[in-house]
């Protein structure tokens, strides 16, 4: 039979696989493109300033990576230790120690500190900070996206540029926008809450039932990408997504005129010899 001493080195070293394993999946799974075994971390970012949303992920990470490890070690190296086999004697209780428990505490707090301090600027850019035109004026949206069991319902501004008027046009999980220019979208929720999400331009906002909000970016390669609701919905969560296409300002003009000619035609009633 296996002696406590053996049960006791398996169970520390099963311990040990928990960080070695979670850091070797983590640096596979970042590995670029280039390397023998595909990228499987972030999508790839066609954004403007993705890369201070990225940035700022991988700062939290990496923190709360050493925090994970330094953790799992010391686990591992207490089990491995301070097995019952080499420590007989009953458990003995203290009351603690103060000074480890002041810098125990003032720790998270400086961490937490700094993680808020460095945040600051990729909040600022993706929920404060509103784009403005030429004028000063804050910049319209050029099309307002619905959330609604199960899909997306959008709506664009037509040539007024103001959404809610006899011009608009309408479509369902397909978003159009020109490369090269920043994008204002009008985001809200019909019923529940959803999560939009914009992988390839970093850009993830929940849509509250009764409340109208705003994000924006700006892309900078064409191409068609993903939409996605990043939040429980419902039973048909699963199918709530659409496809995003970055286009020359010329092939967007040409697609929203060619949208808004057939909408008229479905919504025109039909002819004598078509009844």
């Amino acid at each position: 039979m296996i002696g406590d001493t053996a049960v006791s080195r398996l169970w520390s070293i099963l311990f040990l696989l928990v960080p070695v394993l979670g850091v070797g999946l983590f640096v596979v799974a970042a590995m670029p493109d280039s390397w023998p075994i595909e990228n499987h971390w972030f999508p790839e970012d066609i954004s403007e300033n993705g890369y201070v949303v990225d940035n700022l992920f991988n700062a939290i990470l990496y923190l709360t990576g050493v925090i994970f490890v330094a953790t799992g070690w010391a686990l591992f190296w207490f089990l491995w230790k301070y097995d019952g086999s080499k420590n007989p004697q009953p458990v003995k209780f203290v009351h603690g120690d103060h000074t480890l428990e002041i810098v125990w505490s003032i720790g998270p707090v400086a961490v937490l500190v700094f993680i808020a301090v460095y945040q600051m600027d990729a909040w600022a850019n993706a929920k404060i900070v509103r784009p403005r035109l030429a004028s000063g004026a804050v910049q319209p949206p050029i099309a307002e996206v619905t959330g609604r069991q199960f899909e997306w319902r959008i709506r664009y501004a037509n040539t007024d540029g103001i959404i809610g008027t006899a011009d608009d046009v309408f479509t369902v999980n397909q978003l159009h926008l020109p490369v090269g220019e920043t994008a204002v979208l009008a985001i809200k929720s019909q019923d529940v809450l959803h999560g939009f999400f914009l992988p390839n331009v970093r850009v993830k906002q929940d849509v509250v039932p009764g409340m109208k909000q705003f994000v924006w970016f700006k892309p900078l390669k064409s191409g068609q990408y993903d939409i996605v609701c990043a939040e429980l919905c419902g039973w048909g969560h699963y199918k709530m997504k659409g496809r995003m296409t970055i286009e020359s300002r010329a092939d967007f003009d040409k697609w929203l005129r060619e949208t808004k000619e057939a909408q008229v035609a479905a919504t025109l009633p039909a002819s004598e010899d078509e009844e």
